[in-house]
This record gives structure tokens, C-alpha cells and sequence, in this order.
């Protein structure tokens, strides 16, 4: 295994904890010349109930992903990384960046928060960087915030 990192996966969700992981991708890239990725999954589950009374609800959470990402991609290009795009998905995020997203960009770590927006799916199954951790084929990087300690 190589002593540095060529393809590094961010997931981002909003979160002031993905916004910590984000700049600790940016910084860990910009070491080592990485082609960085950020990922958004958007969990239609949890609009399920909703979206029955309310069809605009997927449209809307599309429409903040894609403006959270062109604003993390506009950061990453301000701070010097030439190599960067960004995926946004739809499913269970757990499922999807440990195993879709990070083989889809061969990435060989992926950085998250070490909590995230959907506390209710924490509570009930789990954490997203939980289940990364341990199924992700590659590095693993949960990052904490000040607050997290």
C-alpha cells in the first residue's frame, strides 16, 4: 500500500461536522496532490412520508445539493485543488458511498464526519461513518469537530 493518496472521497451532507471533513479533505489533497471527490447521497426515505402530501420535496433537496456542492467545489478550486468534481447520488447513504461511489472515483480514502444530519436513521441503525468504516475497502478517515469530544 502506497504512503499517500491518490483519489480522495469527501462525503459532505450540510452538517457542520461534513463541513470539518471537507476542509481536512481539501488540506490531506493539496499534501498529496489527490484528485479529490465529495459526494452527496440524498436519502429519499426520509421524504417518504412527506412526499405524499408534498411532491416538491426531492426537487428541493436536489436543488440544495447541488448548490452545496458547487459552493464546496468553488472552495476547493480557491484553495488549489485543480482535480475536483462531485457526485450527487440517491439511496442510503451508508450503502452508497462505502460501496458505490468510493469504486466508481478508485478512491483509496474517504473522509466524514463523525456525525451528520440524520440523527433519527443514528439512533435507529446506526451512523453513515459507522457503517463506512466498516465497509469500505479502502482508508477511512472520521473526522470530529470540537464539540464531538
Amino acid at each position: 500500500m502506497a504512503l499517500y493518496y491518490k483519489s480522495i472521497l469527501v462525503a459532505v451532507d450540510g452538517s457542520k461536522e461534513a463541513a470539518w471533513a471537507f476542509k481536512k479533505a481539501i488540506e490531506i489533497a493539496k499534501r498529496n496532490d489527490a484528485k479529490l471527490v465529495m459526494t452527496h447521497i440524498i436519502d429519499l426515505r426520509t421524504f417518504a412520508t412527506v412526499e405524499a402530501y408534498d411532491r416538491t420535496i426531492s426537487e428541493r433537496a436536489n436543488q440544495f445539493a447541488t448548490e452545496l456542492m458547487e459552493n464546496y467545489k468553488q472552495q476547493a478550486r480557491e484553495a488549489g485543488i485543480t482535480n475536483v468534481s462531485y457526485e450527487i447520488d440517491y439511496g442510503s447513504p451508508k450503502v452508497k458511498i462505502a460501496k458505490d461511489v468510493a469504486k466508481k472515483y478508485n478512491a483509496d480514502l474517504i473522509i466524514c464526519g463523525a456525525t451528520g444530519m440524520n440523527a433519527m436513521e443514528r439512533f435507529f441503525i446506526g451512523s453513515v461513518s459507522e457503517h463506512i468504516t466498516r465497509y469500505a475497502s479502502c482508508d477511512v478517515l472520521v473526522v470530529r469537530t470540537d464539540q464531538d469530544n
